[in-house]
């Protein structure tokens, strides 16, 4: 039997060990709700309306959907989630999930925020990472004017400075605290921008182990060759890489913009050719594990079983601190306990935040697991195994 063998995703008993009987009956009648298209997109429009009429549903959703896919509302009241999390060997990557902000005092709220973070990630042995975007902390526009040919003005200058203090203020707390931090990728038209702040903050911290990971979207079919591109530079700059290995979050998004601005897609043209681009920088990681630290983002069961193949080719011990995998709260538990079970670095990012704030990320969820091909069939499929499973045990 092959090591990636010893893993199997199909364990329903493993992946939902830690649910008590009505939680996971909770969840089956959750997953079944967002089989279907239709409700997703109605249920959705009338969550946002009735919050932004004040309607008493708060408690609703939070008893729903924003207990499936968040910790809480605090980072206090995510501590029972890091607790169940733990004691299963499963980390926690506390990710402050609030959007829509824009301004000086929020930009500035979130970096302490994000702080926060690393200071109970300091404090843990159940949290190995912190994780922020720079939109959090920077005006979209201002990344995105950054990235082209146009002169910042003397006062976009001084906004740039301020962001680039905040990056820095957050990675050095990380770095004097020991904590990993991920700084996530976002679109094309401005992620040049976040690839040079992440450059500079890894030659500062990541002198003597991999502190700053910067985060790759392998559904453009450029990034191997930006891996490739930031390892070199590593190399030269006498610093090790960290890397978060994704497939991606703005595919649409992407696609639209660029047929709008007459320019080249820069998303692979099939999911193929996104897997196997996946696959491929994965082995090179492996290939400079020494100088590369990875976390495989991923729900995709035969990218989890490639890693583990390489691993084992590699003779990379399954605990080894270089290499993670990681899922999001409330999906894939299939892989994430099950790779946990089996002696693997697991982490499961746990969005928190107001329940208002984090809708547009819960809405997300709900639109991704009912537009991913067969996702939520597959996640609303393990759930009844193991109910079925329970109840023939019983």
């Amino acid at each position: 039997m092959t090591p990636a063998l010893k893993v199997s995703f199909e364990d329903t008993a493993i992946a939902f060990a830690d649910k008590s009987d009505a939680e996971l009956y909770k969840t089956y009648l959750l997953f079944a709700a967002m089989n279907n298209n239709s409700m997703v997109k109605m249920g959705g429009g009338l969550m946002k309306k009735a919050l932004s009429w004040n309607l008493p549903v708060k408690f609703l959703i939070k008893k729903s959907i924003f207990e499936q896919f968040c910790g809480g509302e605090t980072i206090q009241e995510c501590k029972p989630t890091i607790e169940k999390l733990g004691r299963s060997g499963i980390g926690t990557i506390l990710d402050y999930s609030v959007e829509g902000e824009s301004n000086e005092a929020s930009f500035d709220h979130t970096v302490q925020e994000i702080i926060a973070t690393i200071e109970m990630a300091a404090t843990s042995n159940h949290i190995p990472f912190s994780v922020f975007k720079v939109t959090g902390v920077a005006d979209s526009a201002l990344l995105a004017k950054a990235q082209t040919d146009q002169e910042l003005t003397n006062q976009e200058k001084a906004a740039f400075g301020r962001v680039r203090a905040r990056v820095k203020a957050i990675c050095q707390r990380a770095f004097e605290r020991g904590v990993r931090v991920f700084i996530d990728a976002e679109e094309s038209w401005m992620q040049e921008t976040i690839d040079q702040l992440c450059y500079e903050m890894m030659e500062l911290y990541n002198q003597e182990r991999p502190i700053v990971y910067n985060t790759y979207q392998l559904y453009r079919h450029d990034r191997l060759d930006v891996i490739k591109r930031d390892f070199e530079r590593a190399q030269r700059e006498g610093y090790y890489l960290g890397g978060k290995l994704v497939r991606g979050a703005y595919m649409e998004k992407e696609g639209r913009v660029a047929q709008q601005r007459g320019i080249n897609n820069p998303i692979n043209p099939t999911k193929e050719a996104t897997d196997a681009l996946y696959d491929e920088s994965l082995r090179f990681c492996l290939e400079h594990i020494d100088r590369i630290a990875i976390c495989a983002g991923t729900h995709n069961e035969q990218s989890c079983y490639h890693l583990i193949e390489l691993m084992d080719e590699f003779n990379i011990q399954p605990n080894d601190e270089r290499i993670y995998f990681a899922q999001l709260l409330g999906m894939s538990d299939n892989l994430s306990y099950n790779l946990a079970h089996a002696g693997y670095n697991v982490a499961k990012y746990v969005p928190y935040g107001p329940v208002e704030a984090v809708m547009p990320y819960l809405l997300r969820r709900a639109d991704e697991n009912t537009a991913i091909a067969g996702q939520s069939s597959r996640e609303f499929s393990l759930v009844k195994k193991e109910l079925e499973r329970r109840k023939r045990k019983a």
